[in-house]
């Protein structure tokens, strides 16, 4: 039986309800000054962030720094998600590595109260395309939560593997970070029908409308992390064809950060979680590798913050 008509399908029919009322939050992890996790913090920036009506929430994945947990710290967040949710919307918690250590966090998120898994790309190595497929049936075969592929970086899946994975019990969906749109309209004409499809593009907006295009309207948003209220503008004039608010936003804003984003390796995270900071939301610092932006940096930062919360009447 296909996955998406089995046992996962209430999962699936309450991402899909959520991808098309809101954007998708991916909430950063709090950390104090010395680098231990702020579950206090993080508990209270989870309920900022659900108070603003995202379509689901994913802790504990690439914004929310996971490779950066051990899997005490691991469980708390994702269990101070489930809490803070309550049911209102879904909870898909990040796993990673290969599929060995990716089954021992699938555990913690079950345990957790978790309704699904977001796959992250396997670490360091490049796999053939049986071997990305093998990733995923042998996480399956070791948690009854529904998986979400996630193919960025090393990880690339092909029409042909796409129709495989599809067919494992309790995959449900992919998320895109490549943006290759071609390979990605080739996915979606292969896939089941009721398969889910999220752009998980790095800023995801600017790409928001060619991803709509091939058939993935769903996105995450990395700007909700630190401003709900310039992402849910984003998202109202997308949803009801207000391109000139949409051109403004990315012309003003989104380019800019973009911009801004591509100075320094893993701003991605930084900058994102500098900007909260800026907010006075309480998730602290980055964990090394990363690093936080440079004085500069952070005023800059601070300048287009400022010029995207005026475009959509909210202030610093």
């Amino acid at each position: 039986m296909n996955a998406v008509g089995g046992e996962p399908g209430s999962v699936v029919r309450r991402l899909r309800d959520g991808m098309a009322g809101g954007v998708l939050s991916f909430p950063l992890t709090s950390f104090r000054a010395d680098g231990s996790l702020d579950v206090d913090g993080f508990r209270a920036y989870v309920g900022a962030q659900l108070a603003t009506a995202p379509g689901a929430l994913f802790p504990a994945c690439g914004t929310g720094e996971f490779f950066s947990l051990d899997e005490d710290e691991y469980r708390q967040v994702v269990t101070v998600a489930v809490e803070e949710a309550g049911g209102r919307v879904p909870v898909v918690a990040g796993v990673g590595y290969g599929w060995a250590q990716a089954a021992r966090f699938a555990r913690i998120a079950e345990d957790a109260g978790a309704d699904a898994l977001l796959v992250l790309p396997h670490y360091l190595v490049a796999a053939p395309q049986d071997g990305l497929v093998a990733q995923l049936e042998q996480l399956a075969a070791r948690t009854s939560l529904p998986l979400i592929a996630y193919q960025r970086g090393q990880v690339a899946y092909t029409a042909a593997s796409l129709t495989r994975i599809a067919r494992i019990p309790g995959v449900i969906g992919l998320k895109d970070g490549h943006s290759d749109l071609d390979r990605l309209q080739r996915l979606t004409l292969a896939a089941p029908e009721g398969f889910l499809f999220f752009n998980g593009a790095a800023t995801a907006e600017i790409q928001a409308r060619a991803y709509a295009t091939v058939g993935v309207p769903a996105y995450s948003s990395a700007v909700h992390a630190f401003a709900p209220e310039i992402a849910n503008a984003f998202f109202t004039a997308l949803q009801g064809g207000d391109h000139g608010t949409v051109d403004k936003l990315l012309r003003d804003f989104y380019v800019p950060l973009v911009e801004l984003r591509d100075r320094v390796p893993g701003y991605a995270v930084s900058l994102v979680k500098a900007a909260a900071r800026l907010r006075g939301r309480p998730v602290g610092p980055v964990r090394a590798p990363l690093t936080d932006p440079s004085p500069t940096d952070l005023a800059d930062l601070r300048a287009l913050l400022t010029t995207g919360l005026d475009l959509v009447g909210a202030s610093l």
